[in-house]
């Protein structure tokens, strides 16, 4: 099975009150699971690995055989290729257990994408930031 995955993160301030998003669709492109939860008080960093976190942790319940992770941060999606090093303390523990994670999806990829390609996860992370703040 071959799953494409669209994770957002989102703070209002930063760090502010924060929250996550993510899409996991199978090849027929049929929605899997959607995530969309307040997280509290997070940097947007910080809620942009928590989305990768809590959508791998999903992912991996169907066994995919390939997995594509979108995603609009830059930092984050070159700290997980590899590409950049990850400098902050804070962000170390969450780029950690997310690599781990990334181990256990078989051929995984990651795809930095823009903002307009990621409107559902961004709309996901949204809605749970004005819920919980009721704007």
């Amino acid at each position: 099975m071959r799953l494409k995955i669209y994770t957002d993160g989102a703070s209002w301030g930063n760090p502010g009150p924060a929250a996550i998003g993510a899409v996991i669709k199978d090849e027929q492109q049929k929605y899997l699971v959607r995530i969309s939860r307040y997280i509290g008080q997070s940097t947007n960093n910080q809620a942009e690995y928590q989305a990768v976190i809590a959508a791998l942790k999903a992912a991996i319940k169907f066994k995919p055989t390939e997995v594509i992770l979108y995603l609009d941060s830059e930092l984050v999606a070159r700290q997980l290729a590899g590409i950049y090093r990850v400098k902050s303390l804070s962000l170390l523990p969450l780029y950690t257990e997310a690599a781990r994670l990334s181990k256990e999806c078989a051929n995984l990829s990651i795809v930095h994408v823009k903002r307009a390609k990621n409107t559902e996860a961004d709309a996901l992370a949204t809605a749970a930031l004005k819920k919980f703040s009721g704007r």
